[in-house]
This record gives structure tokens, C-alpha cells and sequence, in this order.
């Protein structure tokens, strides 16, 4: 087996999360290497990716800070500067609105396939060592740092390790970390589609008795006939009704699916491919084990009923550049056992909550037993008609 010279990092896994840890890690400084098993395919205009996010302002922040916010907007981020939800059952729906939040936007929705290019163009100028294709096969805890051994015979060693390689991350099981996971029994379905109406740069999100159904407006590059009128779907559904939708004729999903959202965007037609994803929760006991620490999926997968997972994620990111910032700037320790063990109370804390409460809203919505059905309406209007509570509410999913 070869070494190569000491890092100060080593992140495994480059998705969004794990290709911004490294990139942030880089920009503050350190020696860093990115491990991933597959080169992402480059992002082209012509191709949709089915997965995207509905990004908030403070991980646009972040990646601005990062130097590649302009890129994303540049290729291709849908700004939405509305949000409507409502329950099919009854009441008022729950509305934000940008003007009357004093906001330009309310976020953006962008492909995950366009986050993973610009973060991957940055990484050579960073001076991030990519491995890849390379997967992780040995840890080894040191007093002062961990060696990692890939399966080409490569050893690294770091400072630090962090694990951002998603729900089944092998490094975090090499580090003994457990993260118990509870299945919802339930898939998101995912499509492009257009709209009859146009969707008014909105979000728009129906709670119904199997699960929510989200409209996310989406950028048409142009396209007049498509303008105002494209959106990426996530219908959650049990398991047996997802998989009868995907394999139903594209005009009779296309009937259930205008159904499902109550005639608010009209008749409603598939742009695209139909896939679907299992749903769960997964929270790690810990997010950090000695020299290992860990980061997005690899710590916590959610709900995507308020689509925060990726936010979540890039929040683990940037409290972590804020806790190196710190530690530089007092001449401390980046790796002191205290300051990475606050990090990761803070962190798990904040995820947990979060994670729990989608679980606990779609529970309480997906349902059609009687008495959260003659609640659950009425308190989205309430909501609404509160605009501290609705600005409370705004804030807290902008990461403000």
C-alpha cells in the first residue's frame, strides 16, 4: 500500500454535501482530499435531473461565499417568491408571500445535477486532491488523526475524516456509528410536469390522506410554450400506490395527479420520465466519533416533505466552517475534542427537531381519522392570518 503526504481532511462522498465540505474545508485554508466512487456526469441544459431542491437563502449565502452561487444561477435556479399550503380535507390555506416579507425571493429551485457540477468545477482551483474513482475499505483511529485505506491501495492521512458518502455511509460504519432507521412505508414520487395555469413563480403543497403532493415551479430556459408553466412534482405516497402510479398510462396518472392537487393548477401533463425514491428517517447517534465527523445524509435523512434535507445538510457545512473560523482565529485547535463535540450536539440537535417535526406534520396530515381532520385545516389558516407567525415560520426555514 502507498501513503501520500499528511492532510488536514479527508471528505468521502461528493454530492452536494460532501463536494461543499471539501470545497469550504479548501477555502479556509486546509489540505484537503475528496474520496468518491463515481465521477458525477457533467450537467447539459438539454437533460432535467429529476432530483432538485428548493434551496434557502442561507445556503445560497453559503455558496456564495464559496464562489460558486453565480455559476448555479448562471446555469440554471428557478427563484419562487410565493409558498401556498393547504389541506384537501379542509380550512384556510397557509400562504408566503415575498413582498409582504420584505424579500426579493423566497429561495430557489435548483437540480442537484447543477449544485454537484459547479461545485466539482471549483475543486481543482482549491487545491482539493480528488480520488476517483476510489472507495473507502479501512479506518484507523490515531490519537492524532485517522488513516484511511481505499480500495486501489491508497492510504490517506488527515487530521480529520468526514463522512457526507449519504444514508449508507461505509464510513460512518467503519467509525461505529449507529444510525437506526425508521421506515415510513411510504416513496416520493418525482416527475416534470406542466401546468394548464400558470404556477406564479409559487410552491404550491396539498396535504391528502396518503401523503402531500408539492408542485415546485421550475425554470423553462425559454421556452415559450413551457414558460410559467413547468414544475417538478414530489408526491408522497404509500409504497403499493407509488408503484401502481408509475406504472399506470401517462394520461391516467395525469388525470390523478390534477385531481390530487384540487383544480388549483389545472389540467396537469408529464414532461418527463416518472421515477420514485423510499422515504425514512435515519439520525446517527452521534455526529462525531473522535476524528470522524459526519455530514448530511450520512447523519440524518428526512422527510423531504418541507424539502430541507439538503438545507439541513449544508447547514451541518457552514456551522462547521464557522467553528474551524473560530478556532483560526483564536490560534486554537481546529480538531479539539470539545470544539468539534459542540459542533456536533449543535448539529444533531437541530437536525433531530427537524427531522422529527416533518415526520410529526406528515403524520398528522396524512391521515383521515376524524379528529386531526377537523384540526389540521384550521390551523394553516390561523397561521396564515398571524404575520408574525407566518414571518416565524419563514425565517426558520431560510435559515435566518
Amino acid at each position: 500500500m502507498s501513503r501520500r503526504g499528511r492532510l488536514d481532511a479527508v471528505v468521502v462522498g461528493g454530492g452536494v454535501v460532501g463536494a461543499a465540505s471539501a470545497l469550504m474545508l479548501a477555502r479556509e485554508g486546509l489540505q484537503v482530499a475528496l474520496v468518491e466512487a463515481q465521477r458525477p456526469t457533467a450537467w447539459t441544459r438539454e437533460q432535467r435531473d429529476l432530483r432538485v431542491f428548493a434551496f434557502a437563502p442561507d445556503n445560497a449565502a453559503l455558496l456564495a461565499r464559496l464562489g460558486v452561487w453565480a455559476q448555479v444561477l448562471a446555469a440554471r435556479a428557478q427563484p419562487y417568491r410565493g409558498m401556498r399550503v393547504w389541506d384537501a380535507a379542509s380550512g384556510d390555506p397557509l400562504v408566503f408571500d415575498a413582498d409582504a416579507l420584505g424579500e426579493r425571493q423566497l429561495g430557489w429551485i435548483v437540480e442537484n445535477a447543477v449544485l454537484v457540477d459547479a461545485l466539482w468545477q471549483a475543486l481543482p482551483g482549491a487545491g482539493v486532491r480528488v480520488h476517483c474513482p476510489a472507495r473507502v475499505e479501512q479506518l484507523e483511529q490515531l490519537d492524532t488523526g485517522v488513516r484511511i485505506g481505499l480500495d486501489d491501495g491508497l492510504v490517506l492521512e488527515a487530521q480529520l475524516a468526514i463522512a457526507a458518502d449519504g444514508g449508507h455511509s461505509a464510513l460512518r460504519r467503519l467509525a461505529g456509528i449507529e444510525a437506526p432507521v425508521h421506515d415510513y412505508q411510504q416513496r416520493g414520487l418525482v416527475a416534470f410536469v406542466a401546468s394548464e395555469i400558470p404556477h406564479r413563480r409559487t410552491c404550491w403543497q396539498r396535504f391528502l390522506p396518503t401523503g402531500p403532493v408539492a408542485f415546485l415551479p421550475f425554470s423553462a430556459d425559454g421556452d415559450a410554450v413551457l414558460d410559467a408553466r413547468l414544475g417538478s412534482i414530489v408526491w408522497t405516497l404509500p409504497t403499493a400506490e407509488a408503484q401502481r402510479l408509475l406504472d399506470t398510462p401517462p394520461a391516467q396518472f395525469e388525470n390523478e395527479l390534477s385531481t390530487a392537487f384540487g383544480g388549483e393548477l389545472g389540467a396537469l401533463s408529464l414532461q418527463s420520465a416518472r421515477a420514485a425514491f423510499p422515504l425514512r428517517r435515519q439520525l446517527a447517534h452521534t455526529q462525531v466519533k473522535d476524528r470522524v465527523l459526519l455530514v448530511g445524509d450520512a447523519a440524518h435523512v428526512m422527510h423531504p416533505l418541507a424539502g430541507q434535507g439538503v438545507n439541513h445538510g449544508l447547514r451541518d457545512v457552514a456551522a462547521l466552517q464557522t467553528t474551524l473560523g473560530a478556532a483560526q482565529a483564536n490560534g486554537g485547535d481546529i480538531t479539539s475534542p470539545a470544539r468539534l463535540a459542540r459542533w456536533a450536539r449543535t448539529r444533531r440537535s437541530e437536525n433531530a427537531l427537524g427531522a422529527h417535526a416533518f415526520e410529526a406534520i406528515n403524520r398528522v396530515y396524512s391521515n383521515d381519522a376524524l379528529l386531526p381532520t377537523l384540526l389540521r385545516g384550521s390551523l394553516l389558516g390561523i397561521a396564515g392570518r398571524l404575520p408574525p407567525l407566518t414571518r416565524a415560520l419563514w425565517r426558520h426555514a431560510a435559515g435566518k
